[in-house]
């Protein structure tokens, strides 16, 4: 069965507070981007890749091979005015792919392991998220009052989400609806069943400095 990965790479660096995208920070000597395509190629080099990135930023990116010496193979879906569409213009592009994941861009920390949990879990199950256990406690908010809810019944969300690819498809053929927040809950809306399997706490979304600092502090481990 041959594996598809969508990868989102859209950020425009607003909580990062620079005017370089997220995505393009350098992280230990090369761009976020680039760390991230990399794992995948890592776990399987006939993968098809397919990077999403907005129009605007593409000629950066293509720079940025050239400066780089960066040849792993991947193509170049235009980005959407949302996650959802940028995905949906993502898909477009896989080929015949068994299997697609959807993984954010600005996490290239996810383990070869929990990658191939994933694809593997797909397999059988069809929909597949990679979840950890939530280690603080919760509080719930409604107005002014809160109450402390059981962290035992909640899990964190983290990429690649993996499905079969007709149905992702399938899913993406719906019309955009402002609580699609993930490929998980646009695939549930069809009335699927979501599978969680185990994924690994250094899978950080980079989006804040501090976010960056934790970066390279993982990075000297990760390789």
């Amino acid at each position: 069965m041959s594996n598809a990965v969508v990868v989102v790479a859209g950020g425009k660096g607003l909580r990062m507070g620079q005017e370089l995208p997220k995505q393009f920070l350098p992280l230990v000597g090369r761009p976020v981007l680039m760390h991230t395509l990399e794992v995948f190629y890592a776990y399987d080099p006939s993968m098809k890749i397919v990077l999403v990135l907005p129009q605007a930023q593409q000629e950066y990116w293509s720079q940025l091979c050239r400066q780089y010496d960066f040849s792993i193979p991947h193509l170049v879906a235009e980005g959407g005015k949302t996650r959802f569409h940028s995905v949906k213009n993502g898909l477009t592009r896989i080929g015949d792919a068994s299997l697609t994941g959807v993984h954010d861009g600005v996490r290239p920390f996810v383990s070869p392991a929990v990658i191939g949990r994933c694809y593997d879990a797909a397999r059988t199950f069809g929909a597949v998220v990679p979840v950890i256990p939530v280690v603080d406690t919760l509080r719930q908010v409604q107005g002014s009052d809160s109450q402390t809810v059981v962290r035992e019944a909640y899990r964190l969300v983290q990429t690649p989400q993996v499905f079969d690819t007709g149905l992702l498809r399938q899913a993406y053929e719906q019309e955009y609806i402002s609580s699609f927040t993930d490929d998980a809950s646009v695939v549930e809306a069809l009335g699927e069943h979501i599978h969680l399997i185990e994924g690994n706490r250094e899978n950080i979304k980079i989006t804040t400095p501090f976010d960056l600092q934790i970066a390279r502090a993982l990075l000297p481990c990760s390789t």
